[in-house]
């Protein structure tokens, strides 16, 4: 496979007044507990090993995930494999060995990964990166994180990681034994941002992004030379890269956008120079899932998504096992483990109103067995359905958009409520990413609660091609956050919202506009909720992680340059900390002490800010998270907190803290008076 390149503080209820009952059809449908939104799932991610005789997957131990091994056909015999104590693991895989798990952690969420290994018939548990290490010619040693390169069935008992241990900024490739833990460099690295290499652990390609914010494909030429294999300009950089090779590695498999809109799935012979299309759609990128032959590696199928998943068969082999997984159960249908002969595979069902639901297909019989759903609790609960609209901008740009209404407000289920209602507008991060159709905790959280949820797919997000990404260059508190108030007035068009009572809320690029929203119009929500968001877009640009630093042209071009005095001026101007002193609606900012990426600045700073002006702020800090909040203690400490904010100043409905807090690290440094029950937080720890 190719590895490609986020305490008890008290036990009483809290009391908080509401300006808004929920109708009575509402009010009779149960809350829904936090915990079962957002606590750890019951089990999830399995995959099965590669030689079909064991699954593996991810559940509780002492309430910490960690990976659980059992033979194929027995799940009585399940054990766990990892000890983590911590922040649980999220991040594993099975070795071609069939015979080791290896999984990626990170200090108190630093992104600082380390690749362990542990071995099934010993149950021995190996570091195979290291911590720290010392560049040539530094005094003082710094923090490295571990990149998976890639796994070849080729050689089961090693596997290339990318380490940035001999220059912070690049990493390097090493054929690390996941026996011995030896390492042996592959690839010295002081220019490049990415390889990508071959089942023989060749490395074929390098790319280097330019100074117009293009990118460069570079193949070896002997002798620590480089030549120019293909030039890829800023406007195709987000919708064009290699994918893999196939099984002889003279066809180079990619998605690219150039000479279309939308990126396709192609084919490169590298001997002649013959390229060809192989999947593609009009609306939306080829992005999603691409399934390879384990090991004959000819392309078999891909996916697309504008509204909703569509796959594209490839290989006509594949019809009858897709036309049977259709049949199987409803929703959005994923590929997500296979055996190494291609005679099983694990598969993934997303719905939209119900857990994720696992199966194991055999392909010779056919015939599925059921696994697992990711949530029991979930099954049977009062859960919404998720609706799609296409919301067109006011320059006519179609946004992509998904909302959720709470169950009991629309009686005869058209999709419209009864009457408008509080709504909150939820923001994802990236900001290149994108919302997609399913079941989403946050929305089905506020649903129950009694609000209206609305996500946005504002320009620049992915999968909608390369106009869509590249209008949004230059934009970030601009066209972008417009395309989010668009959304927000579509929404009070059609009654859906009640224009008095709108939040907005998201985390990371979604915190950004969550402070956007409340400093450059700072009436039109009613409140903000910030998670990890960037106040200073200088600031935020300047305390990057040295990894990120070969990206510096992609943020230049695509949101301004810190390095030169009018892209400072202009990163400024878009900026919500330049505008703090507006902010005249109540805010909660909640932020991870080790974050890497929106370093905890971009919070104190805004926080301080508002404190000087006289701004009331409520601001919940973790020490031991990074960028958001993985431990599942601190996501329920920090969504009980948000919940009670939110009926405060929206209406809705709560649940009671309860022992939300328990093992939580939640501090809150400023304004637990602004909050009902926070004022038994102590203010730091």
């Amino acid at each position: 496979m190719k590895i490609t390149s986020l305490l008890t503080v008290m036990a009483a209820t809290i009391g908080v007044a509401m300006s808004a009952l929920p109708t009575q059809a509402q009010s009779d449908v149960q809350l829904i507990s936090r915990e079962t939104l957002f606590g750890n799932p019951d089990k999830a991610s399995p995959r099965i090993s590669p030689d079909g005789e064991q699954l593996a997957y991810l559940a509780p131990v002492n309430g910490v995930l960690n990976v659980w091994v059992r033979p194929i056909d027995d799940p009585t015999a399940a054990n766990p494999v990892t000890r983590d104590t911590g922040r649980g693991i999220r991040i594993y895989f099975w070795a071609y060995t069939s015979k080791h798990i290896l999984y990626l952690q990170d200090d108190a969420g630093d992104e600082n990964w380390r690749l362990y290994c542990v071995d099934l018939t010993t149950r021995r548990e190996k570091a195979l990166t290291p911590a720290s290490a010392t560049a040539p010619g530094a005094q003082e040693p710094h923090e490295v994180t571990a990149r998976i390169q890639h796994v070849s069935y080729k050689f089961p008992y090693e596997i290339i990681v990318a380490l940035n241990d001999r220059d912070p900024q690049f990493h390097a490739l090493y054929r690390v034994n996941i026996e011995t833990g030896e390492r042996i460099l592959l690839q010295d690295n002081d220019r490049f941002l990415a390889f990508h290499t071959d089942d023989d652990y060749n490395v074929r390609f390098a790319a280097r992004l330019t100074s117009d914010g293009g990118n460069e494909m570079l193949m070896p030429a002997g002798e620590g030379r480089w030549k120019l294999f293909a030039q890829i300009s800023m406007e195709d950089l987000l919708t064009t890269g290699p994918v893999d090779f196939d099984e002889m590695g003279s066809v180079l498999y990619m998605i690219d956008s150039r000479g279309r809109d939308t990126a396709a799935l192609t084919s490169i012979n590298l001997e002649t120079g013959a390229a060809k299309t192989l999947a593609a759609d009009k609306k939306a990128d080829i992005s999603g899932d691409v399934m390879l032959h384990p090991t004959r590696k000819h392309l078999q199928a891909a996916s697309s998504t504008y509204i909703r998943k569509k796959w594209h068969i490839i290989d006509r082999t594949l019809r009858d096992d897709f036309e049977f997984l259709a049949d199987l159960a409803g929703g959005e249908m994923s590929v997500i483990s296979r055996t190494l002969d291609d005679t099983q595979w694990i598969v993934a069902f997303e719905m939209d109103s119900g857990p994720v639901r696992y199966y194991r297909y055999e392909r010779e019989a056919p015939s599925a067995h059921f696994l697992f759903t990711n949530r029991s609790e979930l099954e049977g609960a009062a859960l919404a359905p998720m609706h799609s609209q296409v919301i067109r901008a006011r320059d006519r740009l179609k946004l992509v958009s998904y909302y959720t209404l709470p169950v009991g407000s629309d009686a005869d289920g058209d999709g419209w409520p009864e009457k408008p209602l509080p709504m909150v507008l939820w923001v994802h991060g990236g900001p290149w990413g994108r919302d997609f159709w399913g079941f989403d905790p946050v929305h089905q959280w506020l649903a129950n609660r009694g609000y209206a949820v609305l996500s946005v797919n504002f320009r620049g997000s992915t999968g909608f091609g390369k106009k869509f990404i590249n209008a949004a260059n230059m934009e970030w508190g601009g066209r972008m956050q417009l395309d989010l108030l668009d959304g927000v007035r579509w929404a009070v068009k059609k009654k859906i919202a009640d224009p008095q009572k709108v939040a907005i809320m998201g985390g990371s690029y979604g915190g950004y506009a969550t402070l956007v929203g409340m400093t450059f119009t700072p009436e039109t929500f009613a409140c903000g909720v910030d998670i990890v968001g960037p106040s200073n877009l200088v600031t935020f640009m300047e305390t990057m992680p040295p990894y990120w630093e070969p990206f510096v042209e992609l943020w230049a071009t695509r949101v301004g340059d810190h390095r030169t005095p009018d892209g400072r001026s202009f990163l400024a101007q878009r900026s919500p900390l330049t505008f703090a002193d507006r902010i005249a609606r109540p805010l909660l900012i909640g932020h991870g002490a080790n974050d890497p990426r929106v370093k905890q600045a971009e919070s104190d700073q805004i926080v301080e800010t508002m404190q000087a002006n006289n701004i009331p702020v409520t601001y919940v800090l973790y020490p031991d998270e990074g960028h958001g909040f993985a431990r599942p203690e601190n996501r329920l400490s920090f969504f009980a907190v948000a919940e009670a904010f939110l009926a405060e100043h929206l209406g809705g409905r709560y649940e009671p803290i309860g022992d939300d807090f328990d093992g939580s690290s939640i501090t809150v440094p400023v304004g637990a008076d602004q909050i009902p029950g926070l004022r038994e937080a102590p203010p730091s720890k």
